[in-house]
């Protein structure tokens, strides 16, 4: 005989799991390939190879390439990378990312990009970890070096800059070959 109960409760433990390792969106932890900016995420693929086919970060991937990080972000890593959508770049003073990726800016550009990325791989559920540990509030250190603020509102996380800028994790755990994405609201500067 054959338990037919047995995926909608295999559906709801992996549901309730997620909830409980802290994870702000379920859906992206749980989906195989999460969808960001309309693209399916392969867990197969690189940071750099998922990033180019996201229409939501199209911004970014212009970035990554003018500071000359495309074959860094593709290498074995693992990094985790804090990923603004083209409307956090948006949000930016007029003008801000057109004088950025100029070849003169590029060591201001570079600094900016590693200030969103941190090595090895941290879920949700890692930075949640990293942010209750310090009393709802930690850091984690940069690959440019200087640390973000870490903080959670219920099931949300939130990092800050060095200016005090913050920004919104919106969609966690999009998991690479290389680490993991996590895409952000805002644009963080060191």
């Amino acid at each position: 005989m054959t338990n037919t109960r047995r995926p909608v409760a295999s559906t709801f433990a992996a549901v309730a799991l997620a909830f409980s390792m802290g994870a702000a969106f379920p859906v992206a932890a749980l989906a195989k390939n999460p969808m960001v900016g309309g693209a399916p995420m392969y867990a197969s693929k690189n940071i750099v190879e998922n990033a180019v086919n996201s229409k939501d970060h199209t911004t970014l991937v212009a970035a990554v390439k003018a500071a000359g990080l495309v074959d860094t972000l593709a290498g074995p890593g693992p990094f985790t990378v804090f990923a603004p959508t083209n409307a956090a770049f948006a949000k930016l003073p007029a003008g801000t990312v057109e004088t950025l990726v100029k070849p003169e800016n590029k060591a201001t550009l570079t600094a900016i990009l590693t200030y969103h990325v941190v090595p090895g791989t941290l879920t949700a559920k890692d930075l949640m970890k990293i942010a209750k540990d310090g009393g709802g509030e930690g850091q984690i250190k940069t690959v440019q070096g200087t640390p973000l603020v870490v903080q959670t509102k219920g099931k949300a996380v939130y990092l800050t800059d060095t200016k005090g800028n913050t920004a919104k994790v919106t969609i966690a755990n999009v998991m690479q070959s290389n680490g993991v994405i996590h895409v952000i609201n805002g644009v963080l500067q060191p």
